[in-house]
């Protein structure tokens, strides 16, 4: 088999409606889709033209393409969760049984009594916060006390903020480093986060220096796979931190989905074989949970813009796929996550035209059907439907 790249681009938090699960998560009639498309901001052609609004479920609010280019089809996620971390590790390949942990009330004492000594600094807050107010309600407190700023959210997250000035960039991964020694097991929480914010109140910022600490996955992912048969890894945005850079041997950062569009852009100029997963985290991060609708649906029509020169210089035996982790609907109550089905979009020379695979069970298939693409052995959760879209 010649060079194949295989480019999976995750759109964070683009749901396509409730999963038939959602009573559970308190997400029923939660869409992301619908509620952006609705917008006036809203544009995606090339998007529509590969099948989007062909896929089950959305075809019937919205107005299908009538000879999509690509292959498509609804994912719902059998991992119980609804969380960027348990996402992603299912379309890995590990679906995950169990949900990680929250802390609607705070984190016990025990945990934060640990913490405390193996940092020697105290701890405020504590419980659920929206990033931007937790700092505005606790900074000036933060900067005199030197107390670190601890948060929660409805995710399986410990989040430390802390300003630059007071606790360096560096000094702040390093107490992650031990907060994430801690939460283990029992308290395994998803994800440690790095916080830093610069500025006087009442203006403080947050930095782009944020720093996530995640989970080692606990079993195999198609990059362990791939990356033991020598294809080569590359992740872009979040992937690393997701992942805590098990098998991605080459890691870009990113300052915003745009950047990261251009970053997965220049990689089309690099002569690789192997898989390209990339992250772009804008729709949820800065629009979905602060329930942004205008801004999410513009935030979609900008990235199918650059998708549309991204695929224009593809070559011919490049792959591309569109996905998602979870919603996050602008529309909807709170501030959440949603539990909804996510989209499937597979475009490129070697794909057939117009496939509906219908509604797959479980993101892992993802997976599945990348390891058969680069003719490896499954070794990860998730059935392949390679044989249904290729030429």
């Amino acid at each position: 088999m010649g060079k194949r790249r295989v480019f999976l681009i995750v759109l964070d938090s683009m749901g396509i409606g409730e999963e038939p699960d959602a009573d559970l998560f308190g997400d029923v009639g939660s869409n992301t889709l619908k509620t952006i498309a609705g917008n006036d901001k809203f544009n995606t052609p090339t998007m529509k033209k590969i099948g989007l609004f062909n896929i089950e479920g959305v075809r019937e609010w919205a107005e299908p393409y009538s000879a999509p280019v690509g292959s498509f089809a609804r994912l719902r996620e059998s991992s119980m969760g609804k969380d960027t971390t348990i996402g992603h590790w299912e379309m890995a390949g590990i679906i995950s049984e169990r949900p990680f942990p929250t802390y609607p009330n705070g984190f016990p004492d025990d945990v934060l009594e640990e913490f405390m000594e193996k940092t020697g600094r105290g701890v405020l807050c504590n419980k659920p916060y929206s990033g931007t107010e937790v700092i505005k309600d606790y900074g000036i407190e933060h900067i005199e006390t030197g107390d670190l700023i601890v948060y929660t959210s409805a995710d399986s997250v410990f989040q430390i903020a802390a300003h630059e000035d007071v606790v360096s960039v560096e000094q702040l991964y390093e107490y992650c480093k031990i907060a994430r020694e801690i939460l283990q097991g029992e308290h395994g929480v998803g994800r440690v986060i790095a916080r830093p914010f610069v500025g006087k109140s009442p203006d403080f910022v947050r930095t782009p220096r944020r720093h996530d600490f995640s989970l080692v996955p606990p079993r195999t992912t198609m990059m362990d796979v791939l990356s033991q048969k020598g294809f080569d890894i590359y992740g872009i945005g979040k992937i690393y931190d997701i992942f805590a850079g098990k098998s991605i041997e080459h890691s870009q950062r990113i300052e915003n989905n745009v950047d990261g569009m251009n970053k997965t852009l220049s990689l089309l100029d690099v002569d690789f074989n192997g898989l390209c997963f990339v992250n772009l985290v804008d729709m949820d991060m800065i629009y979905g949970h602060r329930r942004d609708i205008e801004g999410y649906a513009n935030a979609a029509t900008t990235f199918d813009a650059q998708f549309t020169e991204f695929i224009s210089k593809m070559r011919d035996s490049d792959i591309v796929m569109i996905t998602a982790d979870h919603g996050c609907d602008p529309g909807f109550k709170g501030t959440d996550h949603t539990r909804e089905y996510v989209p499937f979009l597979a475009y490129g020379k070697d794909i057939r035209a117009g496939v509906d695979l219908g509604t797959r069970s479980t993101f892992a298939d993802i997976s599945a059907t990348i390891q058969d693409i680069f003719g490896v052995e499954n070794m990860t959760d998730g059935v392949s439907f390679w044989n249904e879209i290729k030429r």
